[in-house]
């Protein structure tokens, strides 16, 4: 039986004797829920649908007009001990299904109450859409009609020979992007390019309306109506969209979720298509708009459309199939009902209210509603930057939208909740109390707690002294003369290279050289009118014999300067070839090394205006192992050009490189290097080379000062203001 604190309740008197009564109009279904029966109240109309569980059913089926509200709640009391709804409850049903338009009752001034409350929703609605810019929706037309008719057409498609046909199209277009994936990565620079966007926007409208005829069809093929249809602002951008929502009511979840999947199982088949278009046809206007067209279906996809953590088709795939209608709304509920019970105060109250059914379920809520909020951040705010990157105005638009529908809107309402909301009967106090300590608290972490800065540049290790040892003349390896791995001094032999036709083309040229001599002498007494041309021949002979003494000399490979020899794999490769300027092996100076690092421009502002309190350094591969910085030195001026390619993207680095440059060194932006001494007992012999991180650190502020700084840091590096 219903519990005395909600078994009376004092509006009672208000409707009791009040005769309301379903809507003609208004449909019922039966719906499982999570293993629960529930009925679902349908208004074909204004597209609307309420969940009654069964004991709260049995209250509004029996409300017929012909009695009055306390007769219908006494003898539901009297059937269903255990389980009728209480005043409390029964009021708070009945003032949501008004809301709803889904009652009528016998009072004369009902109809204009209707009206009024239809232009209340319609004012809620235009103030959601202004709040909502960004995503606000406007009618247009009624597509059911030409649905019905087009359906017996694509009916063959939602087959098992139309699930064969996109599969076999979308693996050729996967292997079409592929095959040419350089070229498909480095087009994707110019996406946002001025002169690509008609064709970009073009190529959106297309996957969009072609996306939504794919949630249309597939809820009409299931016996849905399709009565809504029009555009969509998304980020200011005009899209179409349909409403789909008459697949909700459906029993079974696998066709709600179909009709939920179909318009991205539309948008990767289309993408198939334009990829083999792509990958067949040459540079022109068909080409540019069927890689537009890929990439419009890949990216919003992946991060709108099948993303369960936004209000696009995979929340509701997902919804449907763990059977959590209004997933969104029950997650904002959950951490509510939260804020009430523990932080106000309000147990009774805020325990009858739980949205959940178990804790795991709570749990879940509140993780999924987090996860949502901290998603729709880090989306919605790249995208702000990257539009406010190439158009400022429209970017400045955007955020100021954004915050008044994220901050202001919501400080207004939570406002107009502490002070007026009945809820805080009783608690309001400890209600304003809380959130006041809360703002406060915030504020103070923000504006006046100092934290932590720092800043990770990557780079890698160089020796000071690095040499890497080649063959100056082709020849076969004879020996090693210094095991590798030993300390030599600067000119200590190295490896012996062995070259027999060097020899016989030395022994020539020493007999060439003779021979000239002998005829030059001979001239000189004899025939002097030959002595100038044989005096050129036996010139160029003798630079010839000494060229190749020089090249025999050189096949015993020298140290030049004093370091560790490395070079692997040497023992064993007797007999082994190395051609002239072939690399043998490194020497590498242990005795000092440093760390090379590319510092981005925003991070090289507190290299020059703050002291660095510590700088430290961390090699892949060796996390547990911090090398203090013994010293900092910037190079003056800004560079370009990497110091070896592994530190950009062509060679698994995180450094932005042109995709143009074949060396993979040119950087997409200009940087600085900071080159950081490492301790003299650094192995570097074993480090040269490899890759880490430099960690600066700099004295702690407040964190609205770094964020102040990094956003004048943004504004100037995009804009140059």
């Amino acid at each position: 039986m219903p519990g005395a604190e909600g078994t009376f309740h004092e509006s009672w008197y208000r409707i009791s004797g009040r005769r309301v009564s379903l809507r003609p109009h208004v449909r019922l279904t039966r719906r499982m829920f999570r293993g629960e029966r529930w009925h679902v109240l349908h208004d074909p109309f204004g597209g609307q649908f309420f969940r009654l569980r069964p004991a709260a059913y049995e209250f509004v089926a029996r409300l017929s007009g012909d009695r009055t509200v306390d007769e219908v709640w006494k003898e539901c009391l009297r059937r269903f001990p255990d389980d009728a709804p209480g005043q409390a409850e029964a009021v708070e049903l009945l003032s949501q299904l008004f809301q709803a338009n889904l009652i009528q009752s016998d009072e004369p001034a009902d109809s204009a109450r209707l009206f009024e409350r239809q232009r209340k929703r319609r004012r809620q609605e235009i103030g959601s859409r202004l709040l909502n810019i960004m995503f606000a929706r406007f009618h247009l037309l009624d597509p059911d009609r030409f649905l019905a008719r087009a359906l017996p057409v694509v009916r063959p498609l939602f087959g098992p020979a139309g699930l064969a046909l996109w599969t076999i199209v979308l693996l050729l277009g996967v292997k079409s992007v592929a095959d040419r994936a350089p070229e498909f990565l480095e087009q994707s620079q110019g996406a946002l390019a001025p002169g690509n966007l008609p064709l970009l926007y073009l190529a959106l409208v297309i996957v969009k309306a072609l996306h939504e005829f794919g949630h249309a069809f597939l809820c009409r093929h299931f016996g849905g109506e399709v009565h809504d249809m029009g555009v969509m602002l998304l980020i200011f951008t005009p899209l179409p969209y349909v409403n789909a929502t008459s697949a909700w009511a459906f029993r079974e979840r696998w066709k709600r979720a179909l009709v939920g999947a179909g318009g991205m199982m539309i948008e990767l088949f289309v993408a198939a298509l334009a990829a083999l278009v792509w990958g067949a046809v040459g540079p022109g206007a068909l080409r540019a708009l069927s890689y537009n067209m890929i990439l419009v279906a890949s990216v919003s996809t992946v991060i709108f459309n099948a993303n369960p953590l936004l209000r696009y088709d995979g929340y509701y795939i997902l919804s449907d199939l763990l059977d959590v209608p209004n997933l969104h709304a029950r997650a904002s509920r959950i951490w509510l009902h939260l804020v009430e019970r523990h932080a106000f105060g309000m147990r009774e109250t805020a325990a009858v209210e739980n949205p959940a059914g178990s804790r795991r379920e709570a749990v879940g809520l509140a993780v999924f509603g987090a996860l949502a909020a901290v998603y729709r951040v880090i989306v919605f705010g790249g995208i702000l930057l990257v539009v406010g990157r190439r158009f400022l105005l429209i970017g400045v638009a955007m955020a100021a939208v954004c915050a008044a529908a994220w901050v202001i809107a919501p400080l207004v309402k939570l406002a107009r909740y502490i002070a007026t909301s009945p809820r805080l009967h009783g608690a309001r106090p400890r209600a304003a109390a809380v959130v006041l300590a809360a703002a406060a608290g915030a504020a103070l972490a923000v504006g006046a707690i100092p934290f932590r800065v720092t800043a990770r540049a990557p780079g890698m290790v160089r020796a000071r002294d690095f040499t890497v040892v080649a063959a100056e003349t082709a020849g076969a390896l004879a020996e090693a003369l210094a095991p590798p791995g030993a300390w030599v001094e600067a000119g200590a032999p190295l490896v012996r290279l062995e070259a027999p036709e060097l020899d016989f083309a030395l022994a020539a040229a020493r007999a060439q050289e003779a021979e000239l001599e002998a005829r030059w002498r001979e001239a000189v007494g004899a025939k002097p009118v030959n002595l100038q041309p044989l005096q050129s021949a036996y010139d160029a002979a003798r630079a010839r014999r000494a060229d190749l003494e020089e090249r025999r000399a050189a096949l015993v490979v020298r140290a030049r300067h004093a370091g560790r020899w490395s070079a692997p794999g040497l023992e064993g490769a007797r007999g082994q070839w190395f051609a002239r300027g072939a690399p043998i092996g490194a020497l590498v100076d242990t005795r000092a090394a440093f760390f090379d690092a590319i510092v981005s421009q925003s991070d090289a502002v507190g290299l020059f205006a703050r002291p660095v309190r510590r700088a430290s350094v961390r090699l892949r591969g060796q996390a547990a192992l911090d090398l203090p910085a013994v010293r900092l030195d910037i190079v003056p001026g800004e560079q370009t050009l990497l110091p070896s390619p592994a530190l950009g993207w062509a060679g698994g680095g995180e450094v932005a490189v042109d995709l143009r440059d074949g060396q993979g060194r040119r950087t997409v932006e200009p940087f600085f290097e900071v080159r950081a001494a490492l301790p003299p007992d650094a192995p570097a012999a074993l480090w040269h080379g490899r890759t880490g991180r430099l960690r600066l650190e700099y004295a702690p502020e407040p964190l609205i000062r770094q964020w102040l700084r990094k956003l004048r840091q943004l504004v100037q590096q995009r804009y140059q203001l």
